[in-house]
């Protein structure tokens, strides 16, 4: 492949001449050659990269003007005789040129296309790949054939995934540039040719994928010379030394060449952007300044974890949209042993682990590689882990950079622990890489043959359970039978799989025994010897990610099967004991001020099944002990559309007023219905629930209903996405008041041009109503009663002040307070905005209001809406209304509306939405 290219900086262009020769190296006769242009994929808003970027809810590259964004113009497209060729985009894939042949491409011939086409760059802010103030870093930037394989084109768009699959190429580049920017590349790079402005750099390299181009005002890379391999980088620790850096480097390069062996290319280029898209996940939320970890730790992970990323991206041409697990498991088993073989004693923590109070955590117990396994099980206990092989595209932004490349990682782990000795994957790994480098036809298969060769025991489950499906690993101790001189234990598999699990026997808390058991059924028994064993355990070591260990322990002398321990403030799950927590929480609310006092739970970081709570607390303000109290259970269903059945009880006191306080007690059931497909965001729930309340008589304000109990059956849909958001609400109660129903349905769209426009429906009536006497039971216009102590509000009795302006959309959703505020008998309400500028929009509401004995009454206002962050920070402003121009007003400012969420949990869906 030869190219000519000139930058040109002011308009942030590259023109490029190219020419490719394509050798059909297949079995079959082509008809058409695909080239992949990963350049296009930043042409527009509706591209499948901006697609993902809005399900992540990256507002980036939707709200960018379009220079910032790149794109791909062709001008010519012509064959060796300098006759034009058709070609075309194919659907869905505006990222891909798709060439029809004329004449046919047999076996063994070669194809020549010459091109001439203009590279739009966009912006760094997008990928980390782009133009810059002082830098253009190139990545994806030239035309570049996809792969033909036995299965045919693999052909795949851009998803900001950094998994572009193109075969070996032999590449001569001539690329002139503004000779104020100095070009580093992993290819070996001359100066051909210099004048007072611009400057030609020659680029040359055999059996490269890897065409990365930085051109930098300032070169921030190094280049250090190992015996087996150059390596290029800019990774970044300001407290390590050059001469450390050097040593570092070497003795990694040493580390991989012994273990996988020697990288075939001259030159390995490692950079700070690649180790952001794929960090040490910890390390990189620690500030510069907390150094918890040795010196020159934190450089050397994460130099490894680079390094060892191209190793095998450029050197195993698996395909890296399918077959992706194989190389994560590589890089994180391998960082994993480079742990082990040099920094064997560091804690997960860090120096943390020795602090007077974090060292009585289970937390500080841990070494660095227990992350591995506690990362993967965290989706297994969210119910959301997928398979191994499953396409990359296809996963949770969590499974794919996170928990499945750990899950991998400790997989060669588990298969080491089951073979009791680590030579055989080490000679797999070896000959595989030695073997299959810069192999086009190499296959996971490949390794699967070669692990199964050297393997003294059969490894079908790690290839067909483990891999290929993501059934759950849970075994338990269900009976043991004693002996004087011999323990017959029965162990159950409790999850569809035929994985095997590790046998100890405790004493002392130390293991003096260990067994492994094959389990082909749900039941295995195996007889071992007494000894002196005091306790049983599966897999007491923890090398299995197994989904509970809590249930892998039996007793066999002593009392219980593990014993109870209490720690102050929340831990890791520690499956040796049965633990409580206890930890201090603080609260708000007008009437009882601020809010302390201890919460004693049993859940853990990772989530659990069972939770309890008990929550007492003293309420500053009003000298009063509150609190609350709450136990559920969930059961989950894995790769079903029931995703989980959970129910439970829960009950508080609270103010309510001042000196008033409620009481309720809640027992409650929900069905949650979620798409197995768990990138969508669709999601249903049917939920049951008895709310019972119980309110302080206040003799100056006497209630007609202190106490009630309802009733209460909900059904609700959602799919909410950056651009497209839709949800339904059908809520029927009952009790012996009253009887009614209402439905709420919203839908929002973001559209191209940037506008948005938002419509919500609310629509409630009576099916009878004896409550009349008061509007406590009523549907609201734009404050509800909230009589079953739903929603979060600061001031839950105030009608004046700055407290009773908070908004809460519920009900009929007005901003304005207007009369009648209340319905008892019926309402249909509609709420819409659009967007005036960015983030200032304009809102409107309309509705109906009908009472008994009265005429129904239509309502409306509008106003303008500063949607800071939408549903979570807000402010309305109310202009004209029912009662006219209102800033003319008395008291405009007291008409002012606002949203603010302080809730953690509901602020954390802020950052998981993108992960989950």
């Amino acid at each position: 492949m030869n190219v000519k290219a000139s930058l040109d900086d002011k308009k942030r262009l590259i023109d490029i001449q190219q020419e490719i020769v394509y050798q059909n190296t297949s079995k079959d006769t082509l008809q058409e050659i695909y080239l992949s242009d990963w350049a296009n994929s930043f042409s527009s808003k509706t591209t499948p990269l901006a697609k993902r970027f809005a399900e992540e809810f990256s507002r980036k590259f939707h709200y960018a003007p379009d220079y910032e964004r790149g794109g791909t113009i062709i001008r010519n497209l012509q064959n060796l005789q300098k006759k034009d060729l058709a070609w075309k985009r194919p659907e869905g894939f505006p990222d891909i040129i798709q060439i029809p042949l004329k004449e046919n491409l047999l076996p063994g011939e070669a194809y020549t296309l010459q091109l001439n086409y203009q590279v739009k760059l966009p912006n760094d802010k997008f990928t980390r790949y782009g133009y810059s103030d002082q830098k253009f870093k190139l990545k994806y930037w030239m035309l570049v054939p996809s792969v033909y394989t036995d299965k045919g084109w693999e052909i795949y768009s851009n998803k900001n995934l950094n998994d572009l699959f193109s075969p070996l190429v032999d590449v001569e580049i001539e690329f002139t540039h503004p000779k104020t920017y100095q070009l580093v590349s992993p290819l070996n790079t001359i100066i051909k040719t210099e004048n007072d402005s611009l400057r030609t750099t020659q680029l040359s390299g055999k059996n490269y994928i890897d065409q990365k181009i930085y051109l930098l005002k300032e070169n921030e890379f190094r280049t250090i010379k190992t015996d087996q391999v150059k390596i290029i980088t800019n990774l970044e620790d300001d407290d390590v030394t050059p001469q450390i850096k050097a040593l570092t480097i070497d003795r990694i390069v040493q580390f991989l060449n012994y273990r996988l062996g020697e990288y075939p290319l001259e030159n390995l280029m490692v950079t700070q952007d690649e180790y952001l898209d794929n960090p040490i996940y910890g390390l990189n939320q620690l500030p510069s300044f907390i150094r918890p970890f040795p010196d020159g730790f934190q450089y050397d992970i994460k130099s490894f974890k680079s390094i060892t990323k191209n190793y095998l991206d450029n050197t195993l041409l698996l395909n890296p949209r399918k077959e992706a697990w194989l190389k994560d498991a590589i890089l994180v088993y391998l960082m994993m042993e480079y742990v082990d073989a040099y920094y064997p004693n560091t804690k997960l923590l860090g120096g943390f682990s020795e602090f007077i109070g974090i060292r009585w955590f289970h937390a500080a117990d841990l070494k660095f590689n227990d992350r591995y396994p506690f990362f993967a099980l965290n989706m297994s206990r969210l119910n959301l882990d997928e398979r191994l092989s499953a396409s990359q595209d296809s996963l949770i932004k969590f499974n794919k950079n996170i928990a499945n490349p750990y899950k991998a990682g400790v997989g060669l782990a588990y298969i080491n622990d089951y073979l009791g000795e680590k030579k055989t994957t080490y000679q797999a790994l070896k000959s595989f890489y030695s073997q299959y480098q810069l192999d086009d036809d190499v296959e996971v298969d490949d390794f699967k043959n070669l692990i199964e060769e050297n393997a003294e025991k059969d490894l079908d489950w790690f290839f067909e359970d483990y891999v290929n499906t993501n059934a759950r690993i849970d075994f338990s101790i269900k009976k043991v039978e004693k002996s004087k001189d011999s323990l017959t234990v029965t162990i159950e598999n409790k999850e569809n799989n035929h994985m095997p699990v590790s046998l100890y026997g405790l004493k002392d808390k130390q293991a003096i025994s260990k067994y492994w058991v094959e389990t082909p059924d749900s039941l295995a028994t195996i007889t071992i010897p007494r000894d002196d064993i005091e306790r049983l355990a599966l897999n007491y070591e923890a090398i299995i990610p197994e989904y509970n260990q809590r249930n892998n322990y039996k007793s066999v002398t002593t009392l219980l099967n593990k014993p109870i321990q209490f720690r102050l403030l929340e831990d890791i799950e520690d499956p040796r004991y049965n633990q409580l927590f206890l930890i201090p929480e603080f609260d708000y609310n007008l009437y009882d001020g601020f809010i302390i006092g201890p919460k004693l739970y049993n859940n853990t970081i990772l989530r659990r099944n069972f939770n309890f709570r008990i929550a007492p607390r003293l309420g500053l303000r009003s000298q009063a002990f509150i609190g609350s109290v709450s136990a559920s259970n969930t059961h989950q269903f894995q790769n079903e559309k029931l995703h989980q059945v959970t129910y439970g009880v829960s009950a508080n006191r609270y103010s309510y007023a001042e000196d008033l306080f409620y009481h309720r007690l809640t027992p409650y059931f929900n069905i949650y219905f979620r798409n197995k497909y768990l990138r969508s965001n669709e999601s249903q729930a049917i939920g049951i629930r008895s709310v019972n309340v119980f309110r302080d008589r206040a003799p100056a304000n006497p209630i007609d209903d202190p106490d009630y109990s309802v009733v209460d059956i909900q059904y609700n849909y959602s799919d909410r996405n950056f651009r497209d958001y839709f949800t339904t609400n059908v809520d029927y109660q009952i009790a012996k008041q009253f009887s009614k129903v209402s439905v709420t349905t919203k839908w929002r769209k973001l559209f191209l041009n940037n506008r948005q426009i938002e419509l919500r429906a609310f629509t409630g009536l009576f099916l009878f109503n004896d409550s009349k006497n008061s509007d406590y039971f009523s549907f609201a216009l734009d404050r509800p009663t909230d009589y079953l102590f739903d929603y979060n509000y600061y001031g839950r009795s105030e009608s004046t002040g700055l407290f009773s302006q908070q908004f809460i959309e519920a009900e009929g959703g007005f901003k304005s307070k207007l009369q009648p505020a209340f319905a008892n008998q019926f309402i249909s309400t509609l709420n819409g905005s659009f967007t005036i500028w960015n983030w200032i929009h304009a809102y409107g509401d309309a509705g109906v209001v009908k009472n008994a004995g009265q005429n129904p009454e239509f309502l409306y206002d509008s106003g303008i809406r500063v949607n800071l962050v939408q549903d979570y920070f807000e402010i309305f402003f109310p202009m004209y209304s029912s009662l006219g121009w209102e800033p003319a007003q008395d008291n405009y400012d007291q008409k002012i509306r606002f949203i603010v969420s302080l809730d953690f949990n509901t602020l954390i869906k802020l950052f998981t939405r993108r992960w989950y």
